[in-house]
């Protein structure tokens, strides 16, 4: 009898330690990064069964406040912060950025599967509103050999704060005065035309669902969700349709700073899709708890040894090796 209740309470002991160890993170922000840190998530669990990451994709905007107000352990973003934000945060924040992605013109054109080819102008004027009919001789003119409909152009766009219409207006900026003069940049803007979706799910899942839609998602989204994608002129004066890589090579000859905030939207490279990024984790640099802290770090520096390695499965470009040597230091350097 005694020697049951010594085993009982030795394997309460046992269990009651088993669950102390156990160290969960809480992390949140944007979509357009979520298929490839699910996966990273998991496969750290695997490797170490005593941590839990739970990330919630709630878009970049959001992810931004919930780190800055010091509710989550870390964040995520497609658009690196402003100084205004850095210097309002209560807590300071390094980028670290882990992926290359591409926001690609997806659409939904009854009777089309053509690719279409879209220059910077016609996608301004689109989502401005100007061009409002699918055979357009704006458009028309660009794709003779498509047969495209009298249909209204359905403009869809992101109805929540997002890194993915950060990119998207950030390059819609850099190339169109009247959409830099008008709308501009932004994780929210207000938008000229168009209906709402929420992640880069929500906007796919309209596209797919309503005719004569054209919206922006991040490249995975369109392949997942089988969703036709145009080509888009690059700053070369060559129409590219996003691939690994031509979104590498957006980052090539670029001057990356010391803090990572860098947009490598309309890239002078001959070879690169115009409208690519890198995505960021948004790391405390003097967490409240130490043991999260030094969880993170070494998160972070399996990323750069193993998860890289990963990436091309689920259609990113993993970053560059000089940049992850880089990006390896600072981690290094964390405390």
């Amino acid at each position: 009898m005694i020697r049951g209740l010594k085993w009982t309470l030795a394997m309460m002991a046992l269990l009651v330690g088993s669950a102390a160890a156990q160290t969960t993170l809480n992390g949140a922000g944007a979509t357009f990064p979520n298929p490839i840190y699910s996966k990273w998530f998991a496969e750290y669990h695997k490797q170490h069964p005593e941590v839990e990451i739970n990330y919630q994709p709630i878009g970049s905007g959001g992810g931004i406040r919930q780190v800055t107000s010091g509710t989550v352990d870390f964040g995520a973003t497609d658009g690196p912060m402003s100084d205004e934000q850095i210097k309002s945060s209560k807590v300071p924040l390094q980028h670290i950025p882990t992926v290359m992605g591409s926001v690609v013109p997806a659409y939904n054109i009854p009777g089309v599967k053509e690719e279409l080819k879209f220059t910077p102008d016609v996608l301004a004027n689109i989502f401005l509103g100007k061009i409002t009919t699918w055979n357009d001789p704006a458009i028309q003119n660009l794709n003779k050999d498509v047969k495209l409909p009298n249909q209204n152009i359905n403009v869809v766009h992101r109805s929540d704060g997002s890194g993915t219409t950060y990119v998207f207006t950030d390059y819609l900026s850099k190339v169109s005065p009247d959409w830099k003069g008008g709308p501009g940049k932004g994780t929210s803007i207000k938008w000229p035309v168009g209906i709402g979706g929420k992640g880069n799910e929500g906007v796919a899942g309209t596209i797919r669902a309503v005719d004569g839609t054209i919206g922006y998602v991040e490249l995975i989204y369109a392949l997942q969700n089988k969703i036709t994608f145009g080509s888009v002129k690059n700053a070369a004066g060559s129409f590219v349709k996003a691939d690994l890589q031509n979104t590498s090579a957006a980052a090539n000859g670029v001057k990356i700073p010391d803090d990572y905030r860098v947009s490598i939207t309309n890239s002078p490279n001959k070879d690169a899709y115009p409208i690519a990024t890198f995505t960021w984790l948004l790391i405390p640099t003097k967490p409240a708890d130490a043991n999260k802290g030094k969880i993170i770090k070494d998160f972070l520096s399996w990323m750069i040894d193993d998860g890289e390695k990963m990436v091309e499965q689920l259609s990113y470009a993993p970053l560059p090796q000089e940049l992850q040597g880089r990006v390896k230091n600072t981690i290094q350097k964390m405390q």
